[in-house]
This record gives structure tokens, C-alpha cells and sequence, in this order.
């Protein structure tokens, strides 16, 4: 009988991800929405991530931290969207078990990478306008990469420990999660096993490995805020404070809709609320950071425009000197036309 018991236990090997509804009238509307964002997501941060890498005023520590942000949200981006814009299509709604756990990991790994991330570029923002004098000696590029690289290796720790745990309940059934990715809170509630420790394991590494990062954050912006106010000049402070806006807002949207989901009581009324909440900072929140970010920092105007007149040149260049050797060929054809017959004897 326990055998039995079980076999039931572990019969789930797949999962059907209910998404957004079944109406076909807004499948189609759907589609056509979420393809449009995840081409211009994926275009906007790989632009990003080729002017930071291509212009050399753009190799400064802020935009080697907003280069890894940009790989980030793409990749982001890409663990949901096509698997989204297929089940939308198709409507096949069927993940598998250990797709969707591979989903959850990556999910996982890069949104408590993206609070490191975010962190680091506000540390970076606090040495650039409290430590001025410090600031070219502080943030090095060895000091750079051990920042970038240690986000990385915390979210990949986070997420790896919290998946170590789950690979341990069992999935009895049902096997419906009313969400349209693989989250935690879904998952777990789908369990047939206790999930009081993986709730509390949950929480304690959320706790260990995200609330570090935002009181990182939280504490160099009022040092940043309490700097600009002491400055006299009003022009003096717009400079001081333009050069970190982008990044405060970027902060904003990710950490306001992120506590939202996750304090927002899980009733069933507010379940679209929070589908549609988890849809900012999974989806939207990457389309915004290159929007962001281009439209408000002069020095990545500067590049674009720069890259924008060197293609134009580049394409003025390549049709003159077609048109120049159009014209040599056409005179060449003309001369021999004018050449006198050839007389034979």
C-alpha cells in the first residue's frame, strides 16, 4: 500500500501553466503584444550591450555595471517569453516537470543577481558623487570585476540552494499552476509533501541573499539624496542628480513590484493583480531599462548618435564609391566606343 501511495505521489511529470485565459480573440491579441515587447526588449539590450563594449568613453564603471544589467535582462527575458509566445500560439500549455524546474532555477538566479547588480550600481553612483576624489581609485577594474562576478555567484548560490529543496517534495496533483511561469509560491502549493521547512527555508534565503543587497541600495541612495541637498548651486544639484536618476527609477520599479507580488496576501480575487504585478518586473521592467537608460543619460545619446552618423557615413562611402565605379566603367565603355574601327589590310 505504501508503494502505492507512492507510485500516486510521483506520477506528475508535467505541468500546465493556465497563463492568461483561453479565449482565442485574446490568445491572438496576446501574441502579437508579448512578440512585439520580447523583439524590442532583446533589440534594445543587446544595442546597450554593443555601445558599451564598442565606444570607449562608455568603459567606466557605471556602464560595465549597466552592460551586465543588459545581458541580464535579456536572458531574463528570454527564460519566459518564447516558451509564452509557443503555448500562446499553439495552445499548448504543458511545461515539463523538469522544465519547469529549470525555468524556476534561472527565474530564480537572475532576479537575486539583478538585486546585486542593482546594488553594485548604486554603490557605484555613491563613491561618484560622495567620494569624488576616491572614486577613480576606488572603483578599479579588479574592484569592478569581483562586484559583477560576486552578484552572479550569490544568485546562482541562491537559487541552487532553494532548488536542492524542492527536488525533495512531491507533486501528487493537480498539476494546473494559475501563473505563466514557474514561481516558488505556485510550485509549492502544488506539493503533496510538508512544505512548512521549504516555506521557511524559503523565506530565510530570501532574507540571507536579497534583503543585504536593498539595504545596500536603500542606504547609498539617502547618502547620494543627503549629498545633492547639501550641494548650494541648483545647477549643482540637477548635474549631481541626473547622473544616478536612471538608475534610481530602474531601482524603483524593480523593488516596488517585486515586494508587492511577494507581500500582497495570496487570495484567490487578487491572483490576476499579482499576474499582472509579476508581468512588470519580468517582462515590462526589461523593456524599460534600455528606454531608460538611453532616453536619460547624455553619454549613451552621445554614442548612439555617434554609431548612427558612422553607419550613415559608411553607407554614403560604400555608394560613392560604387557610383565611382559606375561612372569609370561607363567612360571605359564610352572610350572604346569612340575608338576608330579597326582596318584590315
Amino acid at each position: 500500500m505504501a508503494d502505492l501511495d507512492r507510485r500516486n505521489q510521483t506520477a506528475v511529470t508535467e505541468f500546465i501553466l493556465l497563463g492568461f485565459g483561453d479565449t482565442l480573440d485574446l490568445q491572438i491579441l496576446l501574441f502579437l503584444m508579448f512578440l512585439v515587447i520580447y523583439i524590442a526588449t532583446v533589440a534594445g539590450n543587446i544595442l546597450i550591450i554593443a555601445l558599451v563594449v564598442a565606444d570607449q568613453h562608455l568603459h567606466t564603471p557605471m556602464y560595465f555595471f549597466l552592460g551586465n544589467l543588459s545581458f541580464l535582462e535579456t536572458c531574463y527575458t528570454s527564460t519566459i517569453l518564447p516558451r509564452m509566445l509557443t503555448s500562446l500560439l499553439t495552445g499548448d500549455k504543458t511545461i515539463s516537470f523538469s522544465g519547469c524546474f529549470t525555468q524556476f532555477y534561472i527565474l530564480g538566479s537572475l532576479a537575486c543577481t539583478e538585486c546585486y547588480l542593482l546594488a553594485a550600481m548604486s554603490y557605484d553612483r555613491y563613491l561618484a558623487i560622495c567620494k569624488p576624489l576616491h572614486y577613480s581609485t576606488l572603483t578599479n577594474t579588479r574592484f569592478c570585476l569581483q562586484l559583477a562576478a560576486g552578484s552572479w555567484l550569490n544568485g546562482c548560490l541562491a537559487a541552487a540552494i532553494i532548488i536542492l529543496f524542492m527536488s525533495h517534495l512531491t507533486f501528487c496533483g493537480p498539476n494546473e499552476i494559475d501563473h505563466f511561469y514557474c514561481d516558488s509560491i505556485p510550485l509549492i502549493k502544488r506539493s503533496c509533501s510538508d512544505t512548512h521547512l521549504i516555506i521557511l527555508v524559503d523565506f530565510i534565503l530570501a532574507c540571507v541573499f536579497t534583503l543585504p543587497p536593498f539595504l545596500l541600495t536603500l542606504t547609498s541612495y539617502a547618502s547620494i539624496i543627503a549629498s545633492i541637498l547639501r550641494i548650494p548651486s541648483t545647477t549643482g544639484r540637477k548635474k549631481a542628480f541626473s547622473t544616478c536618476s536612471s538608475h534610481l527609477i530602474v531601482v524603483t520599479i524593480f523593488y516596488g513590484t517585486l515586494m508587492i507580488v511577494y507581500v500582497l496576501p495570496k487570495r484567490d480575487t487578487l491572483r490576476d493583480l499579482n499576474k499582472l504585478l509579476s508581468l512588470c518586473y519580468t517582462v515590462l521592467t526589461p523593456l524599460a531599462n534600455p528606454l531608460i537608460y538611453s532616453l536619460r543619460n547624455r553619454e549613451v545619446k552621445e554614442s548612439l548618435c555617434k554609431a548612427a552618423s558612422k553607419c550613415g557615413v559608411h553607407k554614403n562611402m560604400q555608394r560613392l564609391r560604387e557610383n565611382n565605379l559606375a561612372c569609370g566603367f561607363q567612360s571605359c565603355l564610352g572610350g572604346l566606343s569612340n575608338q576608330p574601327p579597326l582596318q584590315l589590310h
